[in-house]
């Protein structure tokens, strides 16, 4: 007997078909998942309010890739800005605190934290980045969630409604969010809309969010909108900020850590 699809599954299922076909229809879908057109419509309207798929009649398309700003492999991003990245990981990993529960976004700079936790015995890490969750199996004493979900092979993290819905489960003390570009009057931003759904769910659930990033990012946006600034309580960079941004910054009262290289 087949086991039915939950809710969650089957959206994210959608999600991942749409991925190789650039269109489906209602009704492939109902008689794919064996269930009515009026569920899959539900379905298909709950994507399109998360931004994540286009509604047309009678089914849906994928989202256009409009990204403003490079959704560049992680591979790539290691090799850039490496040594901000090692300093600013180490200072925010002085952040954390013993017996935390903490959320470790997928990202460069964030693997930077994961590699310099070792003063700590006793941590709770969530994460969505396989390479992260790696790195923090070598403790061999923390307690390390990986959320589950698909896969996006550029970033090695997981995205999509599984992912989302799993974070809902827990409450955090801080998120760690790595910034992919970050505006005074835009915001912060990504490339991804999936992955910008995932940050904006990290950062519900978290008491405290720390966004971590190197200079290069600063006045800058892409295609896919996370968060207003205010939404930030701290921000760890290194000594290439901008002055006006520091400025900024201080009178919005958002703490700032400026790692020395």
């Amino acid at each position: 007997m087949k086991i039915p699809y939950s809710a969650k599954e089957r959206r994210a299922e959608i999600l991942h078909s749409l991925k190789n076909s650039p269109k489906l229809t209602v009704k492939e879908l109902g008689e794919k998942y064996e269930v009515s057109e009026v569920t899959i419509r539900k379905d298909l309207n709950e994507l399109k309010k998360r931004n994540l798929i286009t509604r047309t009649r009678g089914g849906a398309v994928r989202q256009p890739e409009l990204n403003i700003g490079n959704d560049i492999a992680i591979q790539q991003k290691q090799l850039y800005n490496y040594k901000e990245k090692r300093a600013i990981g180490m200072l925010a990993a002085s952040l954390v605190k013993e017996n935390e529960t903490i959320i470790l976004d997928s990202g460069t700079t964030t693997l930077e934290i994961a590699k310099n936790l070792q003063i700590f015995q006793k941590l709770t890490i969530i994460t969505n980045a396989i390479n992260i969750a790696v790195e923090l199996s070598k403790y061999n004493r923390f307690t390390v969630i990986l959320l589950g979900g698909h896969l996006r092979e550029s970033s090695l993290s997981t995205v999509g409604p599984l992912t989302e819905s799993a974070l809902k489960n827990f409450y955090c003390d801080k998120l760690f969010l790595g910034i992919d570009s970050f505006s005074l009057e835009k915001g912060v931003s990504t490339p991804n809309i999936e992955e910008a759904n995932i940050n904006q769910t990290m950062m519900s659930m978290a008491k405290e969010t720390i966004a971590v990033f190197d200079s290069s990012k600063f006045n800058k946006r892409s295609f896919a909108y996370i968060a207003p600034i205010n939404r930030i309580h701290s921000i760890v960079t290194d000594e290439g900020i901008p002055r006006d941004i520091k400025a900024q910054l201080k009178r919005m009262n958002i703490q700032l850590y400026i790692a020395k290289i």
